[in-house]
């Protein structure tokens, strides 16, 4: 059963952002990014929001996420797919999303830490795959774990400059890709800490 916009607009609206933070919790109602340490950030809630409604999620997805972060965004995958296999490349945040996402009850959620330039391939294909990491150049890797008729959610370019780019693969395994806005995020390292 594919959700509709309205019931991942309404499910978002009620998501408390300030329980997927350790500072500045008064901050999370504004549109804005903010910082979860370790160099990294929590998107601005707008464009979780618009990454999420163009993955076009279906209850019975399988979906892998690039980038667990805080588990803001990992949260809302969870609640409108069958499960979710995240992957984060930061020891500290993995096993405090983790902590945090068990202990907000989430049961469908797989964790992993590693490089996300790898995916996950034990799981693959993925129905749909989010990325929240800014890639120089689209990863083979990923691609190739997309399953036919599956979306993936990836900015794409360098520090200066990055697109918010929808790939898609048909049946047959054809890809295409459009540009959804220009955005700005971390950089998609290879490297764990």
């Amino acid at each position: 059963m594919r959700y509709s916009d309205e019931e991942i607009r309404k499910y978002f609206m009620q998501l408390d952002r300030s329980r997927f933070i350790d500072e500045q919790k008064e901050l999370a109602v504004l549109d804005r990014p903010l910082p979860i340490g370790h160099g990294q950030t929590i998107s601005q809630p707008s464009l979780v929001l618009t990454m999420t409604l163009k993955l076009e999620l279906d209850s019975e997805d399988k979906v892998l996420e690039i980038g667990t972060g805080s588990g803001f965004q990992t949260a809302l995958l969870s609640k409108f797919s069958h499960a979710v296999y995240t992957v984060e490349r930061i020891r500290a945040l993995h096993e405090r999303a983790r902590e945090r996402l068990t202990d907000l009850g989430y049961r469908n959620i797989h964790f992993h830490y590693g490089d996300g330039h790898e995916g996950w391939e034990e799981h693959a294909p993925y129905d749909k795959i989010m990325v929240t990491a800014a890639a120089e150049e689209m990863p083979e890797n990923l691609i190739k774990q997309l399953a036919p008729g599956g979306r993936m959610i990836i900015p794409v370019g360098s520090f200066f400059g990055q697109e918010l780019k929808l790939i898609e693969k048909d049946d047959k395994g054809r890809i295409s890709e459009s540009t959804i806005e220009h955005v700005m995020f971390v950089k998609f390292k290879k490297d764990v800490e």
